[in-house]
This record gives structure tokens, sequence and C-alpha cells, in this order.
């Protein structure tokens, strides 16, 4: 791939981006069997129904090869549901990532619950099993790995803690659908995994949630927290049995069947629609491999791992190798190239929000994270040094659904031009501001420059 000599756009010289998109970046894809589906159900009038849902179920199940299979409204429900199948109740800890969307922790309030953050690995952006065992207590009942950006986290290790210490561990798949580590399925490597189905991810049946095991324990918990329509007769656990009929946590978490019809059809085709998304991305990161200062965040070769979905793709960033640049004025070059997706930053430090520190939500009279707490888990929040450095280490990607070289070298071009001629930009780069990323995930925000 040649290198662009003309200069940046950002300084007044010709786009690399010239060539309108057409569908490369249209999400998800939406064909007639899709609508028929969804007419058939419409025509019913079992929008409310669970019958559809439950050969969505099914197909799951068939897909992932677990024993069980759950729909819900929407991905938050379903990692609350996952938390309560493992038992998180009043006065307990889950350790997570604080580098996440913010549903991977907060329900563990909702059950009395709090949370203790762990800092991630500086290369997947996942969870950093090294920074796990020092912040177990006796309190803790559950891990929750995220498997960030759709980069698999790396489990064998977390799952030998977590076996040690007699703790469950929740897979939040919810960026990796179709991920797999060492020849593995992610959410199956866990006792539960849990994840949105929402219309942005890359497996979108519309607003939804799923969650996946193998331990009926869980699954009939899950079951009794949020679907009073199914906590009937086929519950086996004792435990339960005494309270069927109305739903224990007084949630309504059924799956609309709008959206279990088209997630037969989004299934259905999945597998074959995220090859192509992999080998586009793929091709995208290996124009880009010589490139001081850009790193690839994707598996390795040959490492029996890969990239699920590659939901929010996002690179690493060197400033070093590229004179000091700052990540944010990195960015703004290669927008004005023609990449409209390119900001610096991904999910702001969990550990740094209000809800984390002060907010009292349900009246306690005190932080509602050490509301139920003997201890003041804050205090922990001081160690991740990763995780409060990360924003300007990481930026976002195109995203591209097609495999179209022709127009993936196009974007490559826009990321090596920008590159190769870094010190253009040197004299006038204002920094980065103090705040790259957000709460919610990857929408640039307004920010105060840094002094």
């Amino acid at each position: 791939m040649s290198v662009n000599t003309e200069q940046l756009a950002f300084l007044g010289g010709p786009k690399s981006v010239t060539e309108p998109p057409g569908n490369m970046f249209t999400w998800p894809i939406i064909t007639q069997e899709d609508e028929e589906a969804a007419l058939e159900v419409l025509r019913r009038g079992a929008m409310s129904g669970t019958d559809v849902t439950e050969q969505f179920e099914a197909d799951f199940r068939e897909w992932l090869g677990t024993s069980y299979a759950l729909g819900f409204n929407n991905g938050t429900a379903s990692l609350q549901a996952a938390m309560y199948g493992c038992g998180v109740g009043l006065g307990d800890e889950i350790i997570c990532p604080s580098i996440t969307y913010w549903a991977s922790g907060v329900p563990a309030y909702s059950l009395g619950a709090t949370i203790v953050f762990a800092d991630i690995d500086p290369v997947t952006l996942c969870l950093d099993p090294e920074d796990i065992e020092h912040r177990i207590t006796d309190r803790t009942k559950a891990i929750i790995v995220v498997h960030y950006f759709g980069h698999p986290a790396d489990m064998d290790p977390i799952m030998e803690i977590a076996e040690r210490h007699g703790i469950k561990v929740i897979e939040d798949v919810s960026h990796a659908h179709g991920g797999i580590y060492k020849g593995r399925q992610l959410g199956t490597i866990g006792h539960v995994g849990a994840m949105s189905l929402m219309a942005g991810k890359s497996l979108a049946v519309g607003e939804a949630g799923m969650l996946v095991t193998n331990d009926r324990e869980i699954y009939e918990r899950a079951i009794a927290l949020g679907h009073y329509e199914r906590f009937n007769d086929r519950i086996q656990s004792e435990a339960l049995r005494p309270f069927i009929g109305l739903p224990l946590g007084g949630y309504k978490y059924r799956m609309h069947q709008l959206s279990s019809a088209v997630g037969r059809v989004q299934l259905h085709h999945y597998e074959e629609r995220q090859a192509e998304i992999r080998r586009a991305m793929n091709y995208f990161w290996d124009l880009l491999e010589d490139v001081p200062g850009l790193r690839a965040h994707r598996t390795v070769k040959d490492s029996g791992n890969l990239m699920g979905g590659w939901y929010a793709a996002h690179g690493h960033y060197r400033s070093e190798e590229l004179g000091g640049l700052s990540v944010s004025r990195f960015c703004e070059a290669v927008r004005a190239e023609g990449v409209e997706d390119c900001f610096p930053g991904c999910n702001l430090p969990l550990h740094t929000h209000p809800l984390f520190k002060d907010a009292d939500i349900y009246g306690h009279g005190r932080p509602t994270r050490i509301a139920n707490s003997p201890h003041d888990v804050r205090n922990m929040d001081s160690g991740l040094p990763v995780s409060s450095s990360i924003s300007a280490k990481v930026y976002s990607i195109p995203w591209f659904k097609h495999y179209r070289p022709e127009v993936i070298e196009q974007y490559a071009l826009a990321f090596r031009k920008v590159a190769t001629h870094y010190q253009d930009l040197l004299a006038d780069d204002p920094g980065n501001p103090a705040t790259m990323g957000g709460w919610n995930m990857f929408k640039p925000r307004k920010s105060v420059k840094a002094d």
C-alpha cells in the first residue's frame, strides 16, 4: 500500500476517502426474510407471547451448545438476572472492570450488592487476571468478565481464580457475539453468559437480551426473577417451588416477540455475516501493520481466539512513536481525511462517576455503593492505573460490514497518511482534552481542554 505524499486534508490537502461508502456501514442487514418474520408476529397479535421467543432460545442453545437460554427485553435485564442467578444479594460484592458500559455492574445495586472495580489489561482491554485475586473478600459472589470491543478476555486464569475461591463467573458478551477463546464460544466458559442484542450490536435483533448457561439452578433463578408466565410447574428447584406463580423480583423481563422473530433470522445468517466482518476488519489492520504509532486491537493469529463481531472496533495508539502527538489531534486529522468515525477514548472509567462515589439512590442515608457493606470498597478505586489512563491510548475505527478492498484501502490510507505526516501536526497540537470518551459508549463529548 503506497503512502500518500500529499498534504494532510487537515491542513488543506485532498481527502484520502473520496468515494461514498454505500451500505458498507449499514447494520443490521434487514431483508424480506426479517420483514416477513416480524409481520407474521404482528398479524396474529403475538407480540407479547413467548412461543417465538422459546424458538429463538432453542436456536441460541444449538448455536452455542449450552443447556439453557433465556430471552430478555434487554441486555441489562439479562445481566441482572445472571447476577441473581448466581446468588448475588444483600451485602455481596461483585468484581467488575472499570472500563465497560455501566450495565455490566450497576444492576448489582438493585440486588443490595456492591461493585469492586478491577483494572484492565492494556492490550486486550479486558479484565486483567492479575488484578482480581487481591480484591476478593469473604463477600465476593461473582466476577463479571466483559469481552470488550469483541476481544476475548483471558478466561483460563480467571476461571482458575474463581474455582479456587468458590465464586461464580459471569461473562458479559454484549460486545462479542460469536467470539472464540481457545476454541470455545464466549458466553459458555463462565458459569453464565449474558448479553445485549440491541440494534447497534453485532448480533442485532432489536431491543433484547439473552442469558445462557449449563447450570439449571442459575437458569431457574433467572426465570423466577422476572418471567412470571414461565415461573410455573416446570421449575425443579425446591427452594423456588413454594413461590411459583409470581416473579420474585417483581419484574417483567420477557423479550418482545418482534425482536425474537427478527432474532431467529439474524442468527441464521450471523456466522456468515460475522465472517465477512472479520475478513474486512483484519484486512484493514493488515494494511496498517507497519505504521508507527498504530496497533491493532485484535486477537493473535493462530491463537485459537477470534474477535466476536468486532463491535465498536478500536485501535491502540502509541503517542511516543509519533513525536508525542495527542490522540485527540490525530483523530481530528483522520476525520478531516474523510473518516467520520475516528474519535479518541472509550468508555470513561466507571469508578470516577458520582454514581460510584456518593449517590444515595435508594434513600439509605449513605452512598448506595457502601450502603450494605462493612468496609468502604471505594478505597480500592485508586489502584486502577490502566483504566485511568486508557482514553489517551485508544481510538475508534470504522466498523466495516463487507469485504470491499477498494473501499477499505481508502480508509486505511487516511490513517497511514496522518501517522506518516505526524510532524506537520505537532506545532499547534493543543493536547488531549480533560475527558475523552463517554459513559454511554462512544459518541464524542464536548470537553474542556487540559491545562
